[in-house]
């Protein structure tokens, strides 16, 4: 180890949520509780509520109680929103847009980093053939705090009597620019890739989106930059996933892209995810909340466990840890265990709870800082 300082203290403010949400934050609590005894790192854990939970509880979906403790914290853990419970709610207050989409922009976490990687022990989980899947490491970057899904939405009734409704895409400069310049930066801690996904053919915004890029990619010349429009991206992730590093988009074609890149993985359950404005930011595993196994003990918490090593190497300047984390998670899966979503012929199941337990011991195995190459 370097003469780097990860110590702590720590403050966290964990957001259990809904659905899902409680089981599987409780397993990546459980994780950084083992790296905290194993490396000596101090953690203090705050609670706050959110989403249907919350709405439950004090009747908002954000309550001001969490806005505060999360301004009092080095960042956010969440589990997960939503279910069939409140869906029939106005969508102010629904626990999407009134508690997962507000604490974004409160927070203006401009930047969703969603890292789609190979995993050798998962190669028959996924749909697509291995020697599609083998290899790839992409890392998705959605702009998460504007275009369509922040603007006016309205329904009126036109002239001729008809119903109608309103949608609003829109972007400003600073909106632009701050995601694309940190799509460079990433890039060049990567393999010095950059494709920019649009629909540029149609759209001003798309338009707007790669004027600023050309500007800023001068101020990158190692970086190599590319265009592809967004249909034609979902359709090469499934095709040839090897040919993309960095992945930078906008909101909505980020939404649908990152979940697609599942597939790739084997499992939603897999993907992690960081939210963030600088160095604070908000991590959650990318699946919804699953109201229909939530208290079960059937979900997987590799994703949750995963984000909070996003939150280590992100947020907290543990790079190191992060990758303690990632080991485990990868030697668990070596040794064939798997929850029910990954389950495969010659694997062993467990529970949402025993996936925890078994990183958790991996991690204060002690084997990692030796080798174990992920």
């Amino acid at each position: 180890m370097s003469g780097r300082s990860c110590k702590g203290p720590f403050k966290i403010l964990v957001l259990p949520g809904d659905g899902i949400g409680p089981e599987i934050i409780k397993e990546a609590v459980k994780v950084l509780k083992a790296l905290g005894e194993k490396k000596g790192i101090t953690f203090n854990f705050q609670y706050g509520l959110i989403g249907g939970a919350a709405i439950d509880e004090t009747g908002v979906p954000l309550p001001e109680e969490t806005v505060e403790l999360g301004k009092q914290s080095d960042a956010i853990l969440l589990g997960a929103v939503g279910g069939p419970k409140w869906d029939n709610l106005p969508p102010e207050i629904r626990p999407e847009l009134g508690g997962l989409l507000k604490i974004r922009k409160v927070f203006d976490l401009y930047a969703n980093l969603r890292p789609v990687m190979f995993f050798p022990e998962l190669k028959n989980a996924s749909p697509l053939k291995p020697e599609i899947i083998e290899g790839v490491d992409i890392l998705m970057v959605r702009e998460l705090t504007g275009g369509l899904y922040f603007g006016e939405k309205k329904r009126f009734t036109t002239e001729q009597g008809e119903q109608a409704v309103i949608d609003t895409l829109i972007y400003t400069e600073k909106e632009v620019e701050r995601v694309v310049r940190l799509g460079f930066e990433l890039a060049q801690k990567r393999r010095g890739k950059l494709t920019l996904v649009d629909k540029a053919n149609v759209l001003e915004s798309s338009r707007f989106w790669r004027e600023i890029t050309e500007e800023i990619k001068k101020e990158y010349p190692d970086v190599e930059l590319s265009y592809m429009y967004v249909d034609n991206c979902a359709m090469q992730l499934i095709r040839n996933p090897r040919q993309f590093d960095v992945i930078v988009t906008e909101n909505m074609f980020g939404d649908i892209l990152t979940d697609e890149g599942a597939v790739l993985a084997g499992s939603i359950g897999l993907l992690p995810s960081a939210s963030l404005n600088g160095k604070f930011g908000l991590y959650e595993p990318i699946h919804g909340s699953a109201p229909d196994i939530a208290g079960q003990n059937k979900a997987n918490p590799l994703a949750t466990i995963l984000s909070a090593g996003m939150m280590l190497r992100y947020s907290l300047d543990c790079p190191e840890e992060a990758l303690l984390i990632e080991k485990a998670v990868k030697a668990v899966l070596q040794k064939g265990y798997r929850t029910g979503d990954i389950l495969e012929p010659g694997t062993a199941l467990v529970t949402c709870e025993e996936m925890g337990d078994l990183v958790a011991e991996e991690i204060l195995g002690g084997v990692y800082d030796e080798g174990l190459p992920l």
